[in-house]
Formats: C-alpha cells, structure tokens, sequence
C-alpha cells in the first residue's frame, strides 16, 4: 500500500488503474481507525478491483467549541491497519492540500442537512460535504462506502451527490457494535471506566424504542418513553426523534420504513447512534 498526499499523484495512481479496467472504490475516514472503519475497506474491497483510503481530520466540520486539536491522531498506525485491512493506497493530505491558500467555496446545504445534528453543530454538513465533493471529484470512484452509525451524514451524502450529477455511487455499510450493543466510534476513546458501563444505555433504549413502535405505540408516546429513559441514563439528551429513513423528513407514525436517531451526551464525549424501525421488524 502506497501513501499519497498531493492531488498529481493521486490522480496519476488512478489513471493508471482505470486504464488497466480497474473499477475504484473509496473509504473516506478522518484516521483514529477502529473496526467500523475497517468494515467500510472490507466492503470496499469486496466490491472494486482497487480500494483508496482516504485519512483527513477536517477542520471545516468542527465548531469552535468542539474537539478538533485533541481529536485522536496517529497516522503509523492507521496506514498499517489500513494495509492489513487491503487497502491499495492511502490519500493522506493535509490542510493545506484541502483548503490551499485563498480556499472560498463552501456547498450550501437543506433538505436532510437539515435539523438533528445541525442544529447543535452550525456549519458541521457544510464541512463535511465541502471535504466529500473534494474527495468524490480527486479520486472520481465508482463507488464510496460510508458508515450508517453516521445516518444523517449518509443520507446527506446520498442527496449531495444525486443533485450534483457526481458519479460515483454511495454504498451503506452497517453500524459495527461492541458486544454490548455500544456503536464503535473514534470518540469513545475519550469515556472513562464508569461512563463507558453508561453507553450501551443509548443503543438499549433506541431498539426498544423501535420494539413499542412496532408493537403499536403512538409514536409521541414512544418517543417520549424513550426521551424519559434517555435523560435519566445520561448528562444530557440532545435528541431522540423519529424520521423518514430515505429523507430524514419527520414521521408522526410508523407507516413507512423509519430511522430513530438519537444524540446524548456522557461526560465530556457526546455520542450518536439510530436503528432502523418499519412495521416488519
């Protein structure tokens, strides 16, 4: 696995690839690898002739309050999983790379950019989608594995790339779990020993959520059944709501194929996570 960092020479790796047949897939990750990010180069690499990994800790996606300069970092040991995982090359740039001097463009966003994680991270989709056309329209993949832990990113993604005639096809790999239900997620390296007995909370409380859904609960009964157990388990509850799981669009009940999400925060760390939910289980 070779390690990349300026535009030229990704772009003269993969022109030689796609002259050889080679069809691409990308796995774009902002490093502090755990196994969620290794699932997305397994699914990658399950569905293309070559895998691109891409590392960048994005600036533009973090607020000014948030974690950005303690965000976990350790390029050696993310390219060596990487290349266990089969990875053919890694595009590391830096900030430099992304956003060169006299950078002034940003994608403006609505639809399911909307609500949920953008009202309590103002300019967050606007980061990550600005980082993502880059990284979509550097490599030009066929295809680009994203994580569902990250619902509404996904679904934003699906939209970015369908209103700006992007090629490359996004595909959804499943949120991977700790054995007792806990979302794998670079953040949780930040919970201590108590919190970390705390967070499976968040996962238990969402399925059964979705189990009084199905059983034929008023959605605003369940949501707020599961609001209730939510703020008594953790510091604070940002949210826990029931959405179209195509748009993100509001659902007042469960006559349609849903996603409930949900955002707590436990300590100092603030996790996410969602579970599918329709009348079929």
């Amino acid at each position: 696995m070779r390690t990349v960092r300026t535009v030229a020479d990704l772009r003269r790796t993969l022109d030689a690839w796609r002259a050889e047949g080679d069809a691409i897939a990308l796995a774009p990750t902002m490093g502090a690898l755990h196994g969620g990010h290794l699932a997305l180069v397994s699914l990658a690499r399950g569905r293309a002739d070559r895998v691109v990994a891409s590392l960048f800790v994005n600036p533009r996606q973090f607020g000014p309050s948030e974690d950005f300069a303690r965000y976990p970092r350790d390029e050696a040991r993310d390219a060596a999983l990487f290349r266990d995982a089969g990875a053919d090359l890694l595009y590391a740039p830096d900030a430099e790379a992304m956003y060169p001097d006299g950078f002034a463009t940003t994608v403006s966003l609505a639809g399911p950019a909307l609500g949920l994680e953008a009202d309590r991270r103002p300019g967050f989709f606007e980061g990550v989608a600005t980082a993502v056309v880059k990284l979509l329209t550097r490599t030009g993949a066929d295809e680009a594995v994203f994580g569902e832990k990250d619902y509404q990113q996904l679904v934003v993604v699906r939209r970015l790339v369908s209103d700006l005639d992007l090629k490359t096809r996004i595909v959804a790999c499943p949120t991977v779990r700790e054995a007792d239900g806990l979302a794998l997620s670079s953040r949780n390296a930040y919970l201590d020993a108590a919190e970390r007995v705390r967070a499976p909370a968040l996962h238990a409380t969402l399925r059964a959520t979705a189990a009084a859904l199905r059983d034929g609960a008023p959605a605003g009964e369940a949501l707020r059944g599961g609001r209730n157990v939510l703020e008594d388990a953790f510091d604070r509850l940002d949210y826990l709501e029931l959405r179209d799981a195509a748009t993100l669009a509001p659902m007042d009940g469960l006559d349609r194929t849903g996603r409930l999400l949900a955002a707590v925060r436990l300590g100092a760390t603030r996790l996410i996570d969602n579970v599918a939910v329709d009348l079929e289980g």
